[in-house]
């Protein structure tokens, strides 16, 4: 796998959308469900926000995702040979942010496609590289330091109930 210079990836960050995979980890305890998030240090503060990050040229979609979630929780996700997303969600920075009710989550370092995916996960995460922790919430019960746009992107997976949110 050939990885790009720091500068020439910012480049490419600059001009065009990145590919990403997002995904939540789900589970049912007592008969509620649950997703799993980390803590990550972000342009916005210290925040709670679901797992991922970009698809890497000749990685397939579980491939990606079998990646970040050995990289960040150090376990492999249970996963389909072909996983389709539950959603796709777009994130923006502030600067060209769409202004015609797109609905899209906050993110000031690029403009990324999520294909967005719940998961299942065996063993016991441990949180590493980006995250500084990994808890399940109840989907009524979610952090108030989300992401800004994952409460969104969880009503649109139907994680959690709409809040009629658009942002």
């Amino acid at each position: 796998m050939t990885f790009l210079p720091a500068d020439l990836y910012a480049r490419i960050e600059e001009s065009m959308p990145i590919a990403c995979v997002d995904f939540v980890p789900v589970r049912e305890v007592d008969g509620r469900r649950e997703i799993g998030l980390i803590l990550r240090d972000s342009p916005h503060g210290r925040v709670w926000c679901h797992l991922g990050g970009r698809i890497q040229r000749g990685e397939t979609i579980a491939v990606a995702i079998r990646r970040h979630c050995v990289d960040t929780l150090g376990l492999e996700p249970v996963l389909p040979l072909n996983p389709q997303p539950a959603y796709v969600y777009e994130w923006f920075p502030h600067s060209f942010a769409p202004t015609d009710g797109t609905v899209f989550g906050d993110d000031p370092r690029k403009h990324a496609i999520g294909l967005s995916f719940t998961i299942a996960l065996e063993g016991d995460p441990q949180p590493q590289e980006e995250a500084l922790d990994f808890a399940f919430f109840p989907t009524d019960a979610l952090p108030d330091d989300l992401w800004p746009g994952c409460r969104v992107l969880f009503e649109r997976m139907g994680l959690v109930r709409g809040e009629k949110s658009l942002g």
